[in-house]
């Protein structure tokens, strides 16, 4: 096995993979090297739902870059993707004028979005309930993946057709620069060499550098989701998100009534202490993935999360779900945690060793939708100094 190459990838996530994507097509040699058999973290533990109209003005452009790039490679090889639209629904005035704002922004933008009435929402949306619905705001060019089989498929094309070399099974226990070059060591002691390392595996850099890990300002969101058993004849046509999303989502700070609807809510309700908003998606088997919550701690304190299910949470995530939806059923068939890393003070955490030894991490819940359009720009940017 050639050892050598122009780029190496720590880490086989969306992240790092699309890191390499970018360099593959600039016809640069590139290994990923991933520590598991395939990747097992936030890139599969995920909804699934590309969202750039959920993301502030710099995010959404990186969004939308990332919607032509998914579909672009949809066209070539099946990666899972849907276009099947995003819709935030109002459940009440504020959140009514807080979709009409949003809307104005996005038509600003020439970011496609239209206001759709109670009546063509609940037209749209099967099981959709009158009694929460007020409207909605719909993006027509937002799509699905199945997170689960997603990064699979997608390391599956670039093998294929773009000669991509990824090593799974493999940890990284040392990486450094030697005679101009970056070495990356693995746990059984075996090198691999190259120009430049980038290195993309979440909060486990902390292995790697841990003085530098200890003083970032990483934290650490822990996520549960529910996926019910299938539903039996029963089509979802696309994403949901409701109105704790709309209070949620940092795109709506843009908007003009954000601080003052805000400012009235109430800090202690479960949903703030929690961080809960409710979304749905329907996988490919009929059932319909929800959630979720946010619990945080600083880097260093991951482990006051715990991996345990907090089922208080579940709970209350179901109650606020039959208030929006009436779904065949609501019987769970899987549940889990998802964590991601993500910065307190900046959008993502990058930290360069040296000249060509480069960590960029802590993308936190803009992973699955920003990585693609992200990685394009970051990858030239390294490549240029």
């Amino acid at each position: 096995m050639n050892n050598k190459y122009d780029l190496i990838i720590v880490g086989g996530g969306v992240l790092g993979t699309f890191h390499a994507f970018h360099a593959l097509k600039k016809g640069f040699s590139v290994a990923i090297l991933e520590k598991n058999s395939k990747p097992q973290g936030a890139t599969v533990r995920n909804f699934g739902q590309v969202v750039p109209s959920g993301m502030n003005q710099k995010w959404q452009n990186y969004g939308r870059k990332s919607l032509e790039i998914y579909k672009s490679i949809q066209q070539e090889f099946d990666i899972s993707i849907r276009q099947n639209g995003t819709i935030y629904i109002a459940s009440n005035d504020e959140e009514v004028q807080l979709i009409e704002e949003l809307h104005q922004i996005n038509k600003n933008n020439n970011y496609s979005s239209r206001i759709l009435t109670k009546q063509q929402c609940l037209e749209k949306y099967n099981g959709l309930k009158s009694s929460y619905c007020k409207a909605g705001l719909f993006f027509p060019e937002e799509v699905t993946v199945e997170p689960t089989k997603m990064i699979h498929a997608l390391h599956s094309f670039m093998i294929k057709t773009l000669k991509a070399t990824i090593i799974y099974n493999t940890t990284i226990v040392n990486v450094e620069e030697q005679n101009e070059e970056t070495v990356a060591i693995t746990s059984e002691g075996k090198k691999y060499s190259a120009t430049k390392t980038i290195i993309c595996n979440g909060s486990d850099f902390k292995a790697l550098f841990p003085i530098i890990y200890n003083q970032s300002d990483l934290i650490v969101s822990k996520l549960q989701i529910m996926q019910t058993k299938p539903q039996k004849n029963y089509k979802l046509n696309g994403s949901i998100l409701a109105g704790l999303t709309i209070r949620r989502y940092e795109a709506f700070e843009e908007c003009a009534s954000w601080k003052t609807i805000k400012a009235n809510e109430n800090p202690e309700s479960f949903e703030n202490k929690f961080g809960v908003h409710i979304l749905f998606k329907q996988a490919t088997d009929g059932s319909v993935i929800l959630g979720d919550s946010h619990e945080y701690a600083t880097a260093k304190e991951i482990d006051n999360l715990g991996f345990d299910l907090n089922m208080d949470i579940d709970n209350f995530m179901i109650k606020e779900a039959k208030k929006i939806i009436d779904l065949p059923t609501y019987e769970i068939q899987q549940r889990w945690a998802g964590f991601y890393s993500q910065c307190k003070n900046t959008d993502i955490f990058e930290r360069s060793i040296g000249k060509n030894i480069h960590i960029i991490t802590g993308i936190g819940g803009k992973g699955m939708t920003g990585s693609a359009g992200f990685s394009e720009e970051n990858l030239q940017k390294i490549l240029n100094n």
